[in-house]
């Protein structure tokens, strides 16, 4: 299963390779944006969100989507840290 994350890119780093700093839940990392460029500047992509798989932005995405995919993805950690707890439980 393929998973993408929604990030915001925040700055350039490198025009030459497509190098962005793209924010994911407040921790900021490298990605490639050539996917995502559409023979737009690199500049024109600072402040979009995009859905980042394995360092690569694979698609833009709005505000609105980016919000509900973050909460979907926290309401499904918080129900793996439960199942896990339950599953301690019953082995000891």
């Amino acid at each position: 299963m393929c998973l993408g994350i929604p990030g915001r890119i925040v700055s350039v780093i490198d025009d030459a390779f497509a190098l962005a700093m793209v924010e994911v839940g407040g921790v900021r990392r490298p990605v490639c944006v050539s996917f995502i460029l559409d023979n737009r500047p690199i500049d024109a992509c600072v402040g979009e969100w995009v859905l980042v798989h394995v360092g690569f932005a694979m698609s833009r995405i709005d505000a609105d989507e980016a919000a509900r995919t973050l909460r979907l993805l926290e309401e499904l950690g918080e129900m793996q840290a439960e199942l896990e707890a339950m599953q301690s439980a019953a082995s000891h």
